[in-house]
């Protein structure tokens, strides 16, 4: 990941220009206590500092130049997050110290946090608590972006999906990776209608989550940005240091995903996409700043760049995944699934 655009190191080493407060000024304005204004509708609040992400998509916000986020800011925090999960507890300290110092409040409950704020990044890194801190969220009428992955299984994906649903609130949930200018150019027509594709990325296992949940996620995000979500069929080939998961998609296009785990400097975020016009490489991962303009974007408009028809596909695709490797490699139909799935919660 030569060219993220945020040096984690330096992000977490480094203060903010930004300093924030909660001064409610006449009208429709609210004001940092540092000078930048943020207009009605504009207020971010997060839930959750068990990720680097909260800190860094503050950071971005809150310094944001030019009009890419719209003028959306993070005015408060809470730090509700995952309670057992040790790679994501050992987060908190320094996302909160980073918080404090842009100056953002960070906040006893979720309840408190929608009462200061207009639009929510729902940012806890464990996707078994995604429902849970969802509903209220829904309930008060705001609109959400969850951070992958939205959930920890297919059920609580499509729960919080039908929640939205039943309260008219817009939300996506999304990987980084869809967002590379690689894939995005690819989905614009750069090598023309695309006959397949292979992507890899790491595929950290989390015992708390089913395997590809936690992190090969972003890898099957890339594969299904460019392919599409009709894939029909998953089938998954399995070893301790890597996965191997083949898809077919609608046209009976192949989309391959190879989870990569203990292979030191060969695990980075990538692959080829095959097209009727030409072939091109997918990465490396440019960053984090495509993906926050079309939350910005999103938050602006209320239209999700991604369905939820398509993340309850890319959830199936993985628990599809699951079941293969259960079953020595034996084709797994999504299309049984996803009806089984939405029949229970129907």
């Amino acid at each position: 990941m030569k060219k993220q655009v945020f040096n984690r190191r330096k992000f977490l080493s480094t203060g903010s220009r930004a300093t924030i407060g909660a001064v409610l000024l006449p009208d429709i304005r609210y004001r940092y206590t540092g000078a930048k204004e943020v207009a009605k509708g504009k207020r971010i609040g997060i839930i959750g500092l068990d990720t680097s992400h909260s800190g860094i998509f503050a950071k971005a916000f809150n310094e944001a130049a030019g009009e890419a986020l719209l003028g959306f800011r993070v005015t408060a925090a809470c730090a509700l997050g995952s309670r057992d999960i040790a790679s994501a507890l050992e987060n908190v300290p320094a996302v909160r110290e980073e918080m404090k110092r842009m100056n953002i409040p960070i906040v006893d409950s979720i309840e408190e946090l929608l009462d200061q704020t207009d639009v929510i990044l729902l940012e806890t890194n464990d996707g078994r608590l995604h429902l849970e801190q969802a509903m209220p969220v829904f309930k008060a009428g705001k609109t959400v972006f969850i951070d992958k992955p939205v959930a920890a299984s297919l059920s609580d994906a499509i729960k919080i999906f039908n929640a939205a649903e039943k309260y008219k609130v817009p939300v996506f949930s999304s990987s980084a990776l869809r967002f590379m200018k690689s894939a995005q150019d690819v989905v614009n027509g750069s090598i023309g209608n695309v006959t397949g594709a292979d992507t890899y990325s790491p595929a950290t296992i989390e015992k708390t989550h089913p395997d590809l949940y936690w992190y090969g996620i972003h890898g099957i995000e890339i594969l299904f940005a460019v392919m599409g979500k009709e894939c029909k069929e998953v089938r998954r080939v399995y070893t301790p240091d890597t996965d191997v998961v083949v898809g077919v998609w609608d046209n009976d296009r192949i989309g391959t995903f190879r989870g990569l785990r203990n292979a030191g400097k060969g695990r980075g975020f990538g692959g080829t996409a095959f097209g009727s016009e030409g072939i091109a490489t997918l990465g490396p991962f440019d960053g984090y700043d495509n993906m926050l303009a079309q939350i910005a974007k999103f938050f602006e408009t209320g239209i999700p760049p991604v369905s939820p028809s398509e993340t309850l596909k890319i959830c199936a695709f993985i628990e599809a995944a699951d079941e293969s490797k259960r079953n020595n490699g034996t084709p797994v139909l999504l299309g049984e699934m996803l009806q089984k799935a939405t029949t229970d919660h129907s």
